[in-house]
This record gives structure tokens, C-alpha cells and sequence, in this order.
């Protein structure tokens, strides 16, 4: 008898240990987005009302490694969601291709890419396209570094300069629309996918300039100011602003920023699923809310029809294109 009762307790010791023992909570699901972080604050909102709403059941995570970060990320498989400030490229779309990733391209938001000086700067209200690829292209590089030489009406003053990093989307966009080449600048300036950054640098300097997405201009007009822009030598100079984006003529510096959505992971996921019914339901008031341009009702209603669909791919041919108006976006998306 006593070595059954031995036998009995080593049994039941042994069950324990298996794992037989009381339930616990559910682990919440988990939905990961990395990418722009012009798009951040939009991405940020829209995940923390989802997971209010969904009181513990489903976790998201956002991250800011770039627009060209996030998409490695995304074409590798490693997370469902990558928040883009420009279209998908290229190689982006042939590593996807390789890896098998298809995915579903969704319009959110529109922005104005801001050229932002020091509040204290009494000489630069407005300039043109030209000056900015005199002070941004590459060959800029340790020769233009006053502001009198790119006009002799400005100061005899050093410029010093903040931008969007290497990976940034908006590094890509600015410099197709500035200097015409994708990629293409000087790289003697403080480069940074924070964009936070980016604004103190401008705030704490008089003689800076910097670019970044106008949400973040938005939040600090009482530490920056906005420059106007001349599309060409002679034309009218236009601040970024809802209206000047919405009527097209804050060009070629406004842009649609997209996500990107993994469709095999919607197709499996209904968390995701509601997850992105719920961002597109609610990204023009929340878009609003952090600072970015709304798109208008029916791009959303079009993007949830892609969206139910399963539509995949882009409408764009692989490039980082500029001047896109928000009706030449509707008209593409609707193909």
C-alpha cells in the first residue's frame, strides 16, 4: 500500500506539472504596425481608440522605423501593417513578390510636406521650388551654407539645415519633388525619422530650416513657422494648409499617405479585420484631430469596398510620384 501511495502522489505531481491546473485570462491578440512616422500620429490614435473599445482583447503595437523601414519589415512577413508617406516602390514590390507577400494598399490621409524656419527669421517668408533644389541637391554639399547665396537679399548667415533620414518616405518624396530624383541630396544635415527632432532643431535655431509632415508643424505654430511655396519663378507663393491641399494648389509638396496591409494575414485574422474597418471609419476624424488633411467620405467608403474585397496591389507603377491632386488619387483608386 505504501508504494501505491507513492505512485498516486508522483502521478499527480506529474499532472501538475503538465499544466492541468485552473484556466487563465486569454492572451490578447496581437496586431503590429511599423512605418512612417509622418503617419504615426494618426497610427498611434487610431490604435489606442481600437484597444479602448476592445478593453484588453486585442493589442497593437506601433512603431516608427521609416517608411522604407517598415516595408522591410512588412515584405519579410514580420507584422501586418506598414504605414507609408509615400507609395510602394519597386524593389519594395519585388521583395514582397519574393517573399509572397500580397497586400492590399489603402489611402488614409493627405499631407503637406512644410518648409518651417526659426519664428525669429524676418527674411524668409516664402520661397520657391528652384531655391530649395539650390539648397538641397547634392552638389549643395559644402558649398552652399550661407543663406545670401542662394538669394543676395538674405542674410550673410549660415543655414543650417533638418530633414527627414535616408528611410524616411519623406526623405523621398521632398527630394523627387525638390531636386527631381528620389534619394537625391546633401548629406550635411541633420538627418532624423523623429520628426520631433527635427522641430526642435528648427525651434532652437534662428538660422535653420527644416521639412516635415505638417501634422508636426500643426502641433508647434508657436515654435515654428510655415514658409509659403512658389511651385515655379513667378508663381503665387502657397502656405500648406486643408485648404491649399484639398484645392491642389499647394504643390508639388502635398502627398496621400497610405497603409499597406499583409492580405493573407486579413484573410486569417478577424481581430485585423475589424481592426482596419475601424481605422477607415475613423481616420478622417482622427486625422483631423493630430493635425493631418481628412481624405474626402467616399475615398474611405472606397477603400473599405477594397479593403471587403480582398483588392491587391498598387495603383501606382513603383515610383515615389509627386503632385498627385487628391481627385487624381480618387480617380486611381477607383480603377
Amino acid at each position: 500500500m505504501p508504494v501505491l501511495r507513492v505512485a498516486i502522489l508522483i502521478l499527480l505531481l506529474a499532472t501538475s506539472a503538465c499544466g492541468m491546473r485552473a484556466p487563465g485570462p486569454a492572451q490578447a491578440s496581437l496586431i503590429q504596425i511599423d512605418g512612417s512616422s509622418t503617419l504615426y500620429p494618426i497610427a498611434e490614435a487610431v490604435a489606442e481608440e481600437f484597444q479602448k473599445a476592445h478593453r484588453g482583447d486585442v493589442r497593437v503595437t506601433v512603431g516608427i522605423s521609416g517608411t522604407g523601414g517598415g516595408f522591410k519589415k512588412f515584405c519579410r512577413g514580420e507584422i501586418a501593417i506598414s504605414s507609408a508617406s509615400r507609395p510602394i516602390l519597386s524593389p519594395e514590390i519585388a521583395a514582397c513578390a519574393k517573399a509572397g507577400v500580397a497586400y492590399i494598399e489603402l489611402p488614409v490621409a493627405m499631407d503637406a510636406v512644410t518648409i518651417a524656419v526659426n519664428p525669429a527669421n524676418t527674411w524668409l517668408d516664402a520661397i520657391s521650388i528652384d531655391e530649395l533644389k539650390t539648397l538641397w541637391q547634392p552638389q549643395a554639399q559644402t558649398r552652399v551654407l550661407r543663406w545670401n547665396q542662394i538669394n543676395p537679399s538674405w542674410p550673410d548667415a549660415p543655414i543650417t539645415l533638418f530633414g527627414a533620414g535616408a528611410d524616411s518616405g519623406t526623405f523621398d518624396y521632398f527630394t523627387e519633388a525638390v531636386v527631381g530624383r528620389a534619394k537625391a541630396s546633401r548629406g550635411d544635415f541633420t538627418a532624423s525619422e523623429d520628426d520631433n527632432l527635427l522641430v526642435t532643431g528648427v525651434a532652437n535655431d534662428i538660422n535653420a530650416l527644416g521639412f516635415f509632415g505638417y501634422a508636426y508643424f500643426s502641433e508647434n505654430r508657436t515654435r515654428l513657422r510655415a514658409v509659403a511655396v512658389r511651385s515655379s519663378e513667378g508663381a503665387a507663393a502657397v502656405t500648406p494648409s486643408l485648404a491649399s491641399v484639398m484645392d491642389g494648389s499647394y504643390q508639388p509638396l502635398s502627398r496621400p499617405m497610405f497603409i499597406y496591409v499583409n492580405a493573407d494575414m486579413v484573410r486569417q485574422s478577424d481581430d485585423l479585420r475589424e481592426f482596419l474597418r475601424f481605422y477607415l471609419r475613423e481616420a478622417a476624424a482622427l486625422a483631423t484631430e493630430v493635425g493631418y488633411i481628412p481624405l474626402p467620405a467616399r475615398a474611405y467608403t472606397m477603400a473599405l469596398a477594397n479593403l471587403e474585397r480582398g483588392k491587391v496591389g498598387t495603383v501606382f507603377d513603383g515610383h515615389s510620384e509627386t503632385g498627385i491632386s487628391v481627385e487624381q488619387l480618387l480617380a486611381r483608386e477607383a480603377r
